[in-house]
């Protein structure tokens, strides 16, 4: 078995998730010099647009593009998984192979019902992963427990307001340039599939905004926002960004 020890993990139910909701905060860590996954649960099979295939495709590009460690893909039901010990015991498996310390996960609560399922899905089951006496295997060797540090949940498409904001000003162009690589999702001149909710040019522009309208709350272009499990602790002051007041 190979050891990938990552320093961030992030889950998303749909491919698309992740580049919607956290992109931004991928890039920013890993320009500094942290390590970052990517693990989809779903292959978004039900989406009205695109196919299984062409979404992984189009997922294998995007992380090419944000240049994470690795990206996978559990391969539960779309709208239809379940929170059962066979979902949990994968998500659980793929957490303690990556060892990571914090986790991404999809908003507890939004417009697509997948996203808070999910979202529970993955907190449950970093707790789990924690306990020793729950036993799981990856390529035929007993894994050990592990446990994150922190699980946080991005913002998406319903407001929610965040525990803590992150600053991706410098990072925006390559999040929309990874939300872009879903051409069969996004607003394109030459898809001709139906319609969708997020397949407009006006969408596109609201993930813009929000990202805006995030980043003004702390004084800069662009943030992306976390709801926070755990109260979150400081050593000290250096990190705070200074606002014009």
């Amino acid at each position: 078995m190979t050891e990938r020890k990552l320093d961030l993990l992030a889950f998303g139910v749909h491919p698309d998730d992740v580049e919607l909701g956290c992109a931004g905060t991928i890039r920013m860590a890993i320009a500094e010099g942290k390590k970052v996954g990517i693990v989809d649960l779903t292959r978004g099979e039900l989406g009205t647009r695109g196919s299984a295939e062409l979404r992984l495709q189009e997922a294998t590009r995007a992380a090419a593009i944000l240049q994470v460690e690795v990206r996978e893909n559990l391969g539960l039901a779309d709208g239809f998984f379940t929170q059962d010990e066979t979902n949990l015991r994968k998500v659980i498996t793929a957490i303690r192979r990556f060892q990571p310390e914090i986790i991404l996960a999809n908003a507890p609560e939004d417009r697509h019902p997948d996203h808070g399922r999910s979202a529970k899905l993955v907190s449950d089951a970093a707790f789990l992963a924690g306990l020793r006496k729950i036993s799981t295997q990856d390529e035929g060797a007993e894994q050990s427990a592990w446990r994150p540090k922190y699980v946080f949940h991005y913002i998406q498409d319903r407001f929610i307001q965040p525990t803590f904001v992150v600053d991706i000003s410098a990072h925006m162009d390559k999040k929309m340039e990874a939300i872009l690589a879903y051409g069969s999702q996004f607003y394109s001149t030459d898809n001709n599939e139906p319609a969708t909710y997020i397949s407009t040019p006006q969408f596109l522009e609201t993930v813009k905004a929000r990202a805006m309208m995030l980043g003004k709350r702390i004084g800069v272009a662009y943030a992306e926002g976390y709801i926070s499990e755990k109260i979150i602790g400081l050593k000290s002051f250096d990190g705070i960004i200074q606002q014009v007041t």
